[in-house]
């Protein structure tokens, strides 16, 4: 799938990856990897957040990640993002692992942390290994909307993960969004520019992903 890019006063935006949590490293590479029928080829440690996690470049140009606390970084001295510390997370990925967030990549962050229609969070410069870029992160490690709206990263000109992964024929097909209030929802993503690959519904906050591999339709949770 081709993403189409979103054109705000002065910023574009595109998907750059979707997010998938785990308890357990290992044991949510084996899951994703089992269910995808691919392999999860990069990857690394992110000081700053006590975590790590594992990527698998996905067909179109998104990647997506597998991201989980690494029991062997020191605390980070603040809260983790992505809901990583909070009990409501861990519970919910104690049985398996599931879809938790996704991330926009935008060509200017300070333009987009503005006029995005929501609250993202702090900008905040991250590194993992030789790569480093910046992304928005509430100070007490929520999520925008539970992770229904996106955060915001930007990479440095010519810079990007992807470039490091195997190539595979696993498509995202459409980001499945749930909300008390979808037209909040609907209004941000059409500032982005990015309602054409979600679906967004009324209910309690979810968020799901549907993707093929080999010709098969999978829902991840």
């Amino acid at each position: 799938m081709t993403q189409p890019r979103g054109a705000g006063p002065s910023f574009t935006a595109q998907l750059d990856h979707v997010v998938i949590g785990a308890n357990d490293l290992a044991s949510g590479t084996t899951w994703t990897e089992s269910r995808l029928g691919g392999v999860l080829d990069g990857g690394g440690k992110h000081t700053l957040m006590g975590t790590h996690n594992r990527l698998m470049r996905l067909a179109g140009g998104p990647y997506l990640e597998v991201i989980s606390i690494d029991p062997d970084a020191p605390p980070p001295g603040r809260p983790r993002w992505f809901t990583l510390d909070q009990e409501q997370t861990k519970s919910r990925f104690a049985a398996d692992p599931g879809a938790l967030c996704w991330v926009v990549a935008v060509s200017d962050i300070e333009t987009a942390v503005r006029q995005c229609g929501y609250d993202c969070g702090q900008i905040t410069t991250v590194t993992r290994g030789d790569l480093q870029w910046r992304l928005t992160i509430p100070e007490d490690g929520s999520l925008p909307a539970g992770g229904v709206l996106p955060s915001l990263i930007e990479w440095p000109e010519d810079v990007h993960p992807v470039a490091s992964l195997a190539e595979t024929d696993i498509r995202l097909d459409t980001i499945h969004l749930a909300h008390p209030d979808p037209a909040h929802i609907k209004t941000c993503l059409d500032r982005l520019g990015l309602a054409s690959i979600t679906s967004v519904t009324s209910g309690d906050i979810a968020v799901a992903f549907s993707m093929q591999t080999s010709g098969t339709s999978l829902y991840i949770d």
